[in-house]
């Protein structure tokens, strides 16, 4: 039982990382060396510093939609994983039926991260 709930917080914390990851990328995302030379006049110019500004904005979002849904499955995986302990304490029978649940609030992560795949591609 153990071993599973630790599995469900090394894949929270996974998500996580990743979510960080993508907001450093995020951060250090400017205009490109190459856009800014083919670019010769001042409309071409604003277009193509806007795209690159978009491109920062998807990725921000992405790292807030991956961060976000993390924390959110984190804190539902602790009250539905310490409820299923205590349920289980009383009732053994339980187990596969908690461990569904616990696997319902992890999920969030994961739709986190499906919207954030949307949004970099996008981008």
């Amino acid at each position: 039982m153990t071993r599973f709930l630790r599995i469900v917080l090394v894949v929270s914390g996974l998500l996580l990382v990743a979510s960080l990851l993508l907001l450093v990328v995020a951060a250090s995302a400017g205009p490109s060396p190459a856009s800014d030379a083919v670019a010769s006049g001042a409309v071409t110019a604003a277009s193509s510093s806007s795209g690159s500004s978009a491109n920062g904005s998807a990725l921000i979002g992405a790292a807030i939609a991956v961060a976000g849904s993390s924390i959110g499955a984190a804190i539902a995986v602790a009250y539905t994983g310490s409820a299923a302990l205590a349920a289980m304490s009383e009732r053994p029978e339980l187990f596969g039926r908690a461990m569904v649940i616990v696997g319902l609030a992890e999920g969030i992560a994961i739709y986190g991260l499906i919207v954030s795949i949307i949004l970099i591609g996008k981008a």
